[in-house]
Order: C-alpha cells, then structure tokens, then sequence
C-alpha cells in the first residue's frame, strides 16, 4: 500500500520529466519574475499603487498560465484561449488600480493599470519561452514610461511659452 502510495505521488510530480525542462521553465519564471519587477520598480519610485511585488506577481502568474497548459500539451487553440482568459483577468485588476484613484473624483491610475495589462502581456511571452520578445518589450514599456513624459512635459511648456508670446532671450535660450 505505502508503495502505491509513493508511485502515485512519484507519478503526480513528473510533469518536470529531465533537468532541461526544470532549467527551462526556472529560467521563463526568473525572466518574467525580473522584467516585472523592473516595471513595477518604476511605478513604486512614483508612489503608485501597483509597484515591484505586484508586477512581478502579475508577470509571473501570466508566465505560469502560459508554462501550465504547455507542459500538459495543450493545443494551440485551446492555449489561446487561455491567453485570452489571463489579458481579461489582468484587465479587472487594472480596473482595481482605477478604481482606488477615483476617490479624489479624478481619473487616476489609467498608467499605471495600462502598465500592468502590459507587465502580463511580457509575463505571457516569457512564459511561452520568447523570452528576447519580452525583454524588447519591458525595454519599449520602460521607454514609454520614463521618457515619453519627459518629452510630453517639454512640448507643452513649449506650446504654453509659444502662447504667452514670451520672446525674452532668457526664454529664447533655453529652447
């Protein structure tokens, strides 16, 4: 009995059959586990709700709802259809990071749960192994991020000095 016991719980953990295949998915789960953290790093140094341990939390588990059907041989219409459920999913919980802002009867947070359906969609492709796709893609989101306001706040103190007429050679120099 207890040998039957031990082949069945032997049987339950063989998912991960050879060495290979638990470097493969450490690797897709540490890869999704960074690049979230990365991106939730620069939303904590903002003071936004949703920081490092809910984006790495969001990567990995997209990263595990990709590892889960893939090892079981899920076909490939039925792993979209997962990948449709996980996009749906993270979208309710960006909804909770809007949500939590409109106390204020402002509009807060679109960013930051913008930033999280985008840390899933990275998750899912280091859990479905293109893992240089996801790093491009934390890249571009970290661009968008950090840069893009920077520019945007450049163009509209230049549209606000062009409207006031300001002409001062102070102004002039530094354009």
């Amino acid at each position: 009995m207890l040998q039957e016991i031990w082949s069945t719980v032997v049987v339950e953990f063989s998912d991960i059959p050879d060495v290979a295949s638990v470097t493969r998915i450490t690797v897709r789960i540490l890869v999704a586990a960074a690049l979230g953290g990365i991106l939730g790093y620069e939303r904590e140094q903002k003071s936004r709700s949703a920081g490092v341990r809910t984006h790495m939390l969001v990567a990995v588990g997209a990263a595990i709802f990709m590892i889960g059907p893939t090892q079981a041989g899920m076909s490939l219409g039925d792993l979209s259809r997962v990948i449709q459920g996980t996009i749906q999913g993270i979208g309710f919980l960006g909804a909770g990071a809007i949500i939590i802002g409109t106390a204020t009867r402002r509009v807060q947070g679109l960013t930051t749960a913008a930033s999280i359906w985008a840390t899933a969609g990275i998750g899912v492709a280091a859990g479905l192994g293109i893992e240089a796709t996801a790093i491009l893609s934390t890249i571009i989101v970290l661009f968008v991020l950090t840069i893009i306001p920077l520019i945007v706040k450049r163009a509209n103190e230049t549209s606000s000095d062009a409207a006031s007429g300001s002409s001062r050679p102070a102004d002039k120099m530094n354009q």
